[in-house]
């Protein structure tokens, strides 16, 4: 209890001298800072509840800031701002220190924690590698076979009337198909029957959930030092992480000549040094970019599905229609292709609808390199973290109007029903195609 008291009162400690500073330098500051709505204390206070909490302040506020120990975090949903920092002065806004601080342990030097010519060299090979039609071929063939899986384990569970846990058979169906994609290896964890497959799944989930823990403890770095509570978890669920990533590396090494280069490992190899370390740095940032984003989408969307039967009665008699296959699920997948996928206008529009409202990166945390005014004509200093929020966006609105909290897909559609796209800076789930 007396330690739990003494944190209580090092946070609130912390917290109030954050908010003292804040308050001395607007006195001595006269560029004009957006509106302060609490501190980032509040955040680990509303934990539970975190992106409603900043939506319901994103409401009072476009943009606002959270008090944090030496700097402020500025939050925007004002696509004005978004544009800005996505485009106009997108040099400004970099990860920095602080993101790659707190993902390091798990992420490397991959391209979602690194900046500058890192970051530049690995956008670039990506780009060339994800354009070329053999790899796009070979990922249409793995999300299809995975896709099979997906649907036999839900036939059986329907036709036994057993319930079965959806989004955990998404997260493990999603991430065998990426990792397949990236190192060229069966996972299986859908199955669970390979036993080394399921460890790393396990302990990949268990890092990425608590590596997220760290934007919101401040003490994460005094308990990774002493090797305590989640730290220490951390650090042995990376361990296993990484004696299962380095040991197919390394096999992949030792027999490069012999394979193709018919997955991202393979080819990120045929193309730089043998560094075991950039590769498991390179590859693990395409699974957490592949696995939980299609996972938790897919888990909104069927959600949202169950919730609105007209929509899910459109959207199936939509693609009925066009794959126009009355056979086996095996039959209609091979019948798909992007031809056809680019026909299901209904289906694309219920899915950016998910998207909006549900988006798999709720917040994405800049940090501003030099001192900077934003459009709103409101100041930000350097090392203060600028975030944008695709979660709070989705239910403005002054943005999508007064139905914003709806999900209602034909706001996607024209007169003629063809799908129509909206604004990036506006709808941000992709991140206006940056990183």
């Amino acid at each position: 209890m007396a330690v739990m008291i003494s944190m209580g009162l090092a946070l609130w400690m912390l917290a109030f001298s954050a908010v003292m500073a804040g308050l001395v330098a607007r006195k001595f500051d006269k560029r004009r800072y957006h509106p302060i709505a609490g501190t980032i204390f509040d955040q680990l206070l509303n934990f539970r509840r975190l992106h409603d909490y900043m939506t319901d302040l994103a409401a009072h506020y476009k943009t606002y800031r959270l008090l944090a120990p030496l700097r402020s975090e500025v939050y925007t949903s004002d696509p004005t701002n978004v544009e800005y920092i996505l485009k106009t002065n997108f040099l400004n806004y970099a990860k920095g220190w602080h993101n790659h601080s707190i993902l390091k342990d798990l992420l490397g030097d991959g391209i979602f924690t690194v900046d500058g010519e890192k970051w530049r060299d690995q956008r670039k090979v990506s780009s060339h590698e994800f354009s070329a039609r053999a790899l796009r071929d070979v990922s249409a063939v793995v999300f299809k076979e995975n896709a099979l899986k997906l649907a036999n384990v839900l036939s059986e569970s329907a036709d036994s009337d057993c319930p079965i846990d959806i989004q955990d058979l998404f997260m493990r169906s999603t991430l065998d198909s990426i990792f397949k994609v990236a190192f060229g290896s069966d996972l299986d964890s859908t199955s669970g029957l390979n036993e080394e497959g399921v460890r790393f799944s396990r302990a990949f989930d268990a890092a990425s959930e608590i590596t997220a823990w760290r934007y919101v403890d401040v003490l994460w770095r005094i308990k990774r030092a002493l090797n305590l509570g989640l730290e220490a978890r951390l650090k042995e669920n990376v361990r296993v992480v990484d004696e299962f990533v380095y040991k197919l590396i390394n096999t992949k090494i030792a027999h490069s000549e012999h394979h193709g280069k018919q997955d991202i490992l393979s080819r990120f190899l045929s193309l730089s040094e043998a560094d075991p370390k950039y590769l498991r740095d390179v590859v693990l940032n395409f699974v957490m970019a592949g696995k939980d984003t299609t996972a938790t989408t897919l888990s909104w969307f069927f959600y949202m599905l169950c919730k609105h039967p007209l929509s899910q009665v459109k959207a199936a008699e939509e693609v009925k229609r066009v794959a126009a296959v009355t056979g086996s699920i095996s039959e209609f997948a091979a019948s798909l292709s992007e031809g056809s996928l680019e026909q299901m206008h209904y289906l694309h529009a219920a899915l950016s609808e998910t998207l909006r409202l549900y988006p798999p990166v709720p917040v994405n945390p800049k940090m501003c390199l030099t001192d900077d005014t934003l459009p709103d004509g409101f100041h930000v200093r350097k090392g203060d973290v600028v975030a944008y929020q695709p979660y709070a966006m989705g239910r403005m609105t002054a943005i999508w109007g007064d139905d914003a909290g709806e999900f209602r897909p034909e706001r996607w559609l024209d007169a003629g029903g063809c799908f129509r796209p909206e604004n990036p800076f506006k709808f941000t789930a992709f991140q206006a195609s940056a990183n």
